[in-house]
């Protein structure tokens, strides 16, 4: 089973890979994939909840997710994204969700959209024994201030998501993500922790990388021009169902090895 620490100790060695996962259907395909660490991610938003964004996203459809998911992935690292305003705002509240999904949820760790709020709740959930992913770059809870933007192009910029970085790792944080900042800048921030960055949208140089599931297998409709589909799953999944709506409609489904018999009630009527 692969733990915080293995984690951790793949810094600068053995590529680290993380695919999202909501249900323990698909996590259990990551497992046994050999995926490194599956993010029950608040992109079920808009994968699975028909949102137009993450922020309607609530603790309890993340807690039950990552149940689920933890259910499907023996394996795999299970690591809950924190909705929107679920921590951050008070330290109290803020350690009783975090600490639902690992108490309640069966998830190994927990991960924050980061900023200056959350580098005290870090080192703060840490020493209460919740491992934290931080989350720098793009952070889509932000998005109304942000909107979907490539984060860290200036200067002032990069260097406010560096020092960001090592705030959050002095505070304990056992991995990064990097999202949707320019490849240089993730680069250098890799060099400069100990621990390992996870990119999306950060190109080659960090030490995994994410993306979300149904980019990965075609299922969205819309992807972001940093993921990459590597099957077309809702093209099969539209034959599959349109082939089994044709079939009910001909008659030609169900067929008489699809039934059973039972001689002895001929005559009930």
């Amino acid at each position: 089973m692969t733990t915080v620490r293995d984690v951790r100790e793949q810094a600068g060695s053995t590529p680290i890979t993380m695919l999202t996962a909501y249900d323990a259907t698909t996590a259990a395909v990551a497992n046994e994939a050999g995926i490194d660490v599956v993010l029950v991610g608040d992109s079920m938003g808009n994968t699975d909840l028909g949102y137009d964004s993450t922020l309607k996203v609530t603790v309890d459809d993340v807690a039950s997710r990552t149940a689920a998911v933890a259910r499907g992935a023996d394996d795999a690292l299970v690591v809950a994204d924190m909705p929107f305003l679920s921590f951050g705002v008070d330290e109290t509240a803020s350690i009783e969700n975090c600490g639902r999904m690992v108490k309640e949820a069966d998830a190994d760790a927990v991960k924050l959209e980061s900023g200056e709020h959350t580098v005290e709740l870090t080192e703060r959930l840490v020493q209460l024994g919740i491992p934290v992913m931080a989350h720098l770059g793009l952070t889509p809870q932000r998005m109304k201030e942000t909107g979907y933007a490539r984060q860290g192009t200036t200067r002032d910029e990069g260097h406010r998501i560096l020092d960001l970085a090592r705030k959050h790792e002095e505070a304990g944080a056992f991995c990064l993500v990097l999202e949707h900042v320019p490849s240089n800048l993730a680069e250098q921030v890799t060099e400069a922790l100990t621990i390992p960055t996870i990119g999306i949208g950060a190109g080659p140089h960090c030490d995994g990388q994410v993306l979300v599931v149904d980019d990965v297998v075609g299922l969205s409709t819309y992807s972001p021009p940093f993921s990459k589909q590597y099957g077309d799953l809702r093209e099969q999944m539209l034959e599959a169902v349109s082939a089994y709506r044709e079939d009910v409609e001909s008659g030609a489904f169900p067929a008489e090895e699809h039934g059973h018999v039972a001689d002895e009630l001929d005559d009930l009527y």
